[in-house]
């Protein structure tokens, strides 16, 4: 193991091979569940699809993952294994703040489970935080020794049992340690977690404007954002959704005019996969993993939601927009 991230990069570079080519995405737009199947059996993703159903997609997608991505930090140590380590600690983040969603809104579980994508957490934990009633059950059910999350979980929960509530103090905890760790490494790296972390604090501005009348709302705005600054976040927060048009002259310019928190992901999932993407002549340090890392994120997630198209039978149209990036 080496603790710089030549040897990382290396083992990079021979798996972008395997990322699947755009025409994958357009021809599994278009066709049934069987066809499907069969586009995915063609694919690296063959050898793990053990299942000709949804849940043979999902752990097709996971073990894949779990194979050719999530070894990475194995492959490190020193700062460099703490540095990918974080790119995989984010994804469990997004994931728990999915079923805290989910919970709120009624989603199914199966819907759930089509927009998770990447992380640490091993399937049986996953399964049982789709499956815990609330936040409280969710954080009994996040077993996993060493985990960071696991105590901002707890601690979210025990402070209130409104889900948005949880999520916006998994937000705040995370991101108040993230930016110390990413500034160590510095570079690309540490360039895209700043954008992570001025649209964590958009997101959260739009949802305490729909839970409306928050009291003390500054408390989780998250300090060191450069363009969505605390007066900005305030206004958002305060239901003036209009004040986002405020970054169309700044680097995240794609966001201006954005009016909900669904399409705000949408852009800002874009967004960040652009950034990460700007990382991958980075062969020295850890913007190439970052890229590698994103992309695979994102290339599961797809598989999942058009799996989950073919199989219901939906127009193409119906998941164009969470399945592309234009």
């Amino acid at each position: 193991m080496s603790d710089d991230f030549g040897y990382l990069g290396a083992r990079v570079r021979a798996r972008r091979a395997e990322v699947l080519p755009e025409g994958f995405f357009s021809e599994a737009a278009r066709v049934g569940f069987e066809d499907f199947l069969r586009l995915l059996a063609e694919s690296p993703y063959g050898d793990y699809l053990t299942g000709r159903d949804l849940p043979g997609v999902d752990r097709a997608v996971s073990e894949q993952f779990a194979h050719r991505v999530a070894d990475l930090p194995a492959l490190a140590s020193g700062d460099a294994r703490e540095a990918v380590r974080l790119l995989f600690l984010r994804a469990d983040l997004a994931n728990l703040k999915a079923i805290l969603r989910a919970k709120a809104t009624g989603r199914p579980a199966e819907e759930v489970r089509a927009r998770l994508v990447g992380g640490t957490l091993p399937e049986p934990v996953l399964q049982a935080l789709i499956e815990a009633p609330d936040a409280a059950g969710m954080a009994q059910a996040l077993v996993v020794p060493g985990h960071p999350l696991a105590k901002a979980l707890r601690q979210a929960a025990a402070a209130s049992s409104d889900p948005y509530e949880v999520e916006l103090h998994l937000d705040r905890a995370f991101f108040a340690d993230l930016a110390r760790r990413a500034a160590a490494v510095g570079g690309p790296f540490a360039a895209y977690f700043r954008a992570e972390q001025e649209i964590a604090n958009l997101a959260t501005a739009f949802k305490l404007a729909a839970l409306g009348g928050v009291e003390n709302p500054e408390r989780f705005f998250l300090p060191g954002t450069q363009y969505v600054t605390l007066p900005l976040f305030l206004r958002v927060a305060g239901g003036d959704l209009a004040a986002v048009d405020e970054l169309s002259q700044t680097p995240l310019a794609e966001l201006a005019g954005v009016r909900s928190l669904s399409a705000l992901e949408r852009k800002a999932r874009c967004l960040l996969l652009e950034r990460a993407h700007r990382g991958a002549t980075d062969a020295l340090g850890p913007g190439l993993v970052l890229d590698y890392v994103r992309t695979k994120e994102w290339e599961g997630a797809r598989i999942r939601l058009l799996a989950r198209r073919a199989y219901y039978g939906l127009p193409p149209e119906a998941v164009e927009k969470e399945a592309s990036c234009p």
